[in-house]
């Protein structure tokens, strides 16, 4: 069977005001939607239930109520595939060594915080940022990412999309 998750970072919502419509139609037929945490306000997962399940963590900018109600870290299994999510995975130099330390047993790891995106395997953990979904910073453009597993074979692939830029997303 193949699963496909879509992964978003850091949508610092109100400071943007609104959800970028392309995400509606990059994630339709997701599975589950994993938030890789600054969403900054808990609507962020309310509109994100419109499409799929969500699973999230927070990040180191959010409002009281997320604090509260969700983990920094968090581990799940999508078919035979165990993934970590954090926001912060420290210095990119440091990446593996620290996505192997915090989950040793993934086979995905997913972090934002830097708003770059980042696709790359290590020793068999593939490591995954979608970047920032309202606020590109010294990025061209904002991004999203989709996770794909497939159990048949097995393998784990992920892909960055690019959004268009959209004046209306600038703060």
């Amino acid at each position: 069977m193949k699963h496909r998750i879509g992964v978003i970072s850091d949508t610092h919502l109100p400071k943007f005001s609104a959800l970028p419509e392309e995400i509606w139609e990059h994630f339709a037929g997701v599975e589950l939607i994993i938030h890789a945490g600054d969403l900054s306000e808990l609507t962020v997962i309310s509109e994100l239930e419109t499409i799929a399940p969500v699973v999230a963590v927070q990040g180191n900018v959010e409002r009281e109520d997320v604090v509260m109600k969700l983990p920094i870290k968090k581990e799940v299994t999508i078919g035979g595939c165990r993934i970590g999510i954090v926001h912060i995975l420290g210095e990119t130099r440091n990446y593996a060594r620290t996505a192997r330390w915090e989950f040793p047993d993934a086979r995905v790891v997913i972090f934002g915080h830097s708003h770059n995106p980042y696709n790359q395997e290590h020793d068999g953990q593939l490591l995954l940022n979608p970047g920032s979904a309202t606020d590109r910073r010294r990025q061209p453009t904002c991004s999203i990412a989709l996770l794909t597993i497939d159990d048949e074979q097995p393998a784990v692939t992920a892909e960055i999309i690019l959004l268009p830029v959209k004046k209306k997303y600038l703060p």
